[in-house]
């Protein structure tokens, strides 16, 4: 299809709007951060539709206690949610296999980032709403800006926090976008008064994330993807309904580069346009027949320029066409194009009138398309007179077609020796066509004159002379001239278009046949093997694959034809590419004395290999023909070497599943094994005691209760780990917890002044009797084991914002920096610290045991002098009010 023919409906957009028929709709409100009403704006409007007699049914909502939002839900159907144990602590779920059983026409389902709870179907919540919309069930959902995968980083970048829960862009791809707006004074309005977070939360808040700054780059983000989103569904509609025109919600910026000096400026100052109008943009190289032409010195130029504008950000396309006008307009039409820019070098006025404007042509015909149009300069004048070879056609060519023409007159003898003279002419238009199709356009015309010659000169009253007597004659000689030049370039135009077509499929069935292969690889040696070898056949240029290895130096690791040695400047190249995600080496902009160009394969902004051209005694380097394919191969081996980094990861998590199994298991044994002779143990230094009571004796007995308590530790870590934890919360008096655990620890405290400050005021507090009893005694112990002799020991208990906090201080030589929540892991062992001795797993089990009853515990060091502080806060839903029930 040339640039005027009629637009006809895209195959691909009628086949994605058939496959979303086919599925639930996908509706997404989209803000910029927390607290701007998105899931009180997705109830109304929903409210709205159950109004209107559409089926309806609350998923799940997440109403954070906000009232406004709490009363929107009354008059709903919601299912119950699904609860997990996880670690001895319900978690509660979206039931999603009730949701489908019940399948309403609409299924509202919150915060689409949400990560699921252990046991349940799906990881994400996301997943979980891509079920329901497979089995045709419409949904509406929230989503916070920064939660988009692609996105995740650049908002990292200004707000300084790394958001963990991210959706994947294909899934924001498919839905209808609803931007909920609310200006960034409004949204710090509502934090200051509660309306989002509790106070204490709100100041936080308000001094990190939520600054003014962050939230109107937040809101422009969300604004910006909303318009992006529009403008794709705007394509896709004109797409498939074969509309003509611009249709542009944005701008969309092409610029054309060709062989010639100059061209770099040209995608320069294109970059600069694309990034005043905030606008994607295509950096456009039309091949056609003249391309087989380039020297050196053009391809190498074209070649640079196209790299150039990768690096700037530009896609980068390359497709043959007839002529570079028909490419562009063909290109501009496909992507719905608003701006082009093309450059215009000083010609003669006689090359213009022989070969015409490409850029006054482009200017008339896309007169719906703004043109920027700058001064490329003089255009180079060649170096050598002569023709480019094969310009002219082959010697060959001429020879065959002469001896065609020659056979045509005798078999025209032969038609006018039978009577049959009228339509001799006819049958020199035979070598014509033979000769453009077979040796090209020029070889054709030559053939038409020839034709024409020899049909005057044989059959022609009078013969045997170029003087035609006959005025009919005349006008016969004429025409079958006229009409071999048309045939010759209709045929010759053929031919090219011929041409095309099959170096695309060839293209196309080179870049099928790389997909085939890396699908079958399955870890980084195979597929850098794979990946050598078939971009070196299909780019024509020595091929080598870099990986780092686990000390992170630069290793050559597969090579086609062979694997070189790489000298420093190689490897100096091959780090900076690695380093910074950029091409390097020769023809590109760093390092460019490298024998090699290296080209990242990088997993999001993460580079796990690369690809390199070239080496030493190459230096035609990459055909500017060949760019485009090397843009397809790197994405093809991206996607494969995801594939394959995914398979290591998921087998390096069953490998550490397996060592927690086997860890579990032996900790357990070696437990209960110690657990019997313990008890014995204890028993016999009892009865020794107090039959006969001496220094030893009681030396034996303190030892032993606390290898006792250091098996009970093991038993209880098995639990956490395995998330078997047996809670029976009940109503804890924090002053009767205390005086246990401080009895129980009498002998291992004798040696410390023990000072509680614990308000008899304070209110119960809801947890696991048990389980926080052996908090206080792991936290004692540590404080009397990292403490001197006689120093001081404070328990104290307060308020705080309506929690209470239970704080174990000491005189110790505190924590190390950066520290604090290190210290908490299983069997953590601080090097550099004074704070030596022990199992590391007292510490690791009062995290766990903390987590499991839902309360919080932390670690600081003292600011009036040396020690620590561990504290295990009580949050205002697990304090027990008079009016509860016991």
């Amino acid at each position: 299809m040339t640039a005027a023919d009629p637009p006809r409906p895209s195959p691909d957009a009628l086949l994605r709007q058939a496959r979303r028929a086919e599925r639930g709709r996908l509706k997404i409100y989209l803000g910029a951060s927390p607290g701007v009403g998105k899931t009180y704006e997705m109830l109304a409007d929903a409210a709205g539709l159950r109004a209107a007699g559409l089926d309806v049914v609350v998923g799940i909502v997440e109403t954070h206690g906000r009232v406004e939002t709490m009363a929107l839900t009354a008059g709903f159907e919601i299912l119950p949610r699904r609860t997990f144990a996880h670690q001895g602590r319900p978690l509660e779920e979206m039931d999603l296999d009730a949701l489908l059983a019940r399948h309403p026409k609409l299924a509202l389902v919150d915060e689409l980032a949400h990560t699921n709870a252990p046991g349940s179907r799906h990881p994400k919540r996301y997943q979980d709403v891509e079920e329901l919309l497979a089995a045709g069930i419409d949904v509406h959902t929230t989503l916070n800006i920064q939660h988009i995968e692609s996105l995740n980083d650049l908002v990292a970048s200004f707000t300084r926090v790394r958001v963990r829960e991210t959706v994947p862009d294909s899934v924001i791809e498919q839905a209808e976008l609803e931007v909920v707006d609310l200006p960034p004074d409004e949204l710090i309005q509502r934090l200051k008064d509660g309306k989002v977070y509790v106070p204490d939360e709100a100041s936080r808040a308000l001094s990190h994330f939520f600054s003014r700054s962050n939230l109107s780059a937040l809101r422009e983000l969300a604004l910006r993807q909303a318009a992006q989103r529009v403008d794709r569904d705007i394509l896709d509609d004109a797409a498939a309904g074969g509309l003509a025109g611009k249709w542009a919600a944005g701008e969309r910026v092409l610029v054309a580069v060709s062989e010639l000096p100059g061209a770099d400026s040209l995608v320069r100052a294109t970059k600069r346009l694309a990034d005043a109008l905030r606008a994607p943009w295509v950096a456009l190289h039309v091949e056609t027949g003249r391309s087989a032409s380039f020297g050196d010195a053009e391809r190498q130029r074209l070649a640079a320029t196209l790299q150039l504008a990768a690096r700037l950000g530009a896609e980068v396309v390359s497709m043959p066409a007839e002529t570079v006008l028909e490419g562009i307009k063909r290109h501009a039409a496909d992507a719905r194009t608003t701006q082009i820019v093309v450059g215009k070098s000083a010609r003669s006025r006689w090359f213009e009138l022989r070969h015409g404007s490409v850029v006054d042509r482009l200017v008339r015909e896309t007169p719906e398309i703004a043109v920027h149009v700058l001064p490329l300069g003089e255009a180079p004048r060649p170096v050598s007179p002569a023709p480019a070879p094969g310009r002219w056609g082959r010697p060959s060519g001429y020879l065959w077609s002469a001896l065609s023409v020659a056979a045509i007159t005798g078999l025209g003898y032969l038609v006018g020796n039978i009577g049959i003279v009228s339509n001799i002419g006819m049958l020199f238009l035979v070598p014509v066509l033979f000769a453009a199709m077979r040796f090209g356009l020029r070889t054709g015309i030559a053939t038409g004159v020839l034709s024409s010659l020899c049909y005057n000169f044989f059959f022609l009253p009078p013969l045997y002379t170029f003087t035609i007597g006959d005025p009919e004659n005349v006008v016969a000689f004429l025409v079958l001239l006229g009409v071999a030049i048309v045939v010759s370039q209709l045929a010759a135009r053929a031919q090219a278009q011929a041409t095309i077509a099959r170096k695309s499929a060839a293209q196309n069935s080179a870049l099928a046949g790389i997909a085939r292969h890396l699908t079958g690889v399955t870890d980084r040696a195979a597929l850098g093997d794979v990946l050598a070898r078939e971009a070196a056949q299909l780019l024509g240029l020595d091929t080598i694959f870099l990986t780092r290895d686990a000390s992170g130096a630069v290793r050559v690791t597969a090579g086609v034809p062979d694997i070189p040695l790489l000298d420093a400047l190689d490897r100096a190249a091959a780090e900076w590419a690695f380093d910074r995600n950029e091409t390097t080496g020769r023809g590109s902009g760093t390092l460019t004395a490298s024998d090699w160009q290296f080209h990242a394969i990088a997993v999001g902004d993460r580079v796990l290999a690369l690809l390199g051209l070239g080496g030493t005694g190459q230096s035609d380097g990459l055909r500017s023909d060949r760019q485009q394919l090397l843009v397809s191969v790197l994405g093809q081996a991206s996607l494969a070497l995801r594939r394959v980094v995914l398979e290591e990861e998921m087998a390096d998590v069953a490998k550490l599943q397996e060592r927690d199994r086997l860890k579990a298991a032996l900790l357990s044994s070696v437990s209960h094994d110690l657990r019997t002779p313990l008890t014995a143990i204890l028993a016999a230094t009892d009865e020794l005691r107090r039959r006969q009571p001496s220094p030893e004796g009681a030396i034996i007995e303190r030892e032993a209760q606390r290898l006792n308590r250091f098996v009970a530790n093991l038993l209880e870590m098995v639990r956490v780990e395995s998330g078997a934890l047996d809670l029976k919360p009940t109503a804890v008096d924090i002053t009767d917890a205390v005086a246990s655990a401080v009895h129980d620890l009498r002998s291992a405290l004798a040696d410390h002044p023990l000072e509680l400050q614990v308000p008899p005021d304070l209110p119960l507090v809801r947890a696991d009797e048990r389980l926080l009893h052996q908090c206080l005694v792991n936290l004692l112990e540590n404080a009397a084991k990292f403490s001197p002799a006689a120093s001081r020991i404070i328990v104290a208990g307060r308020r705080v914002s309506g929690a209470v906090q239970l704080q174990v201080i000491d005189e110790g030589p505190g924590i190390p920096a950066a520290s604090e929540e290190r210290i908490f892991e299983t069997f953590a062992r601080l090097e550099g610290s004074d704070r030596v001795g022990g199992t590391g797993l007292g510490l690791a089990i009062v995290r766990g045991f903390a987590t499991g009853m839902g309360l919080t515990v932390s670690a600081a060091n003292r600011a009036d002098r040396t020690g620590a502080i561990f504290t295990i806060g009580f949050p205002e839903s697990h304090l027990v009010r008079e009016t509860d029930p016991c």
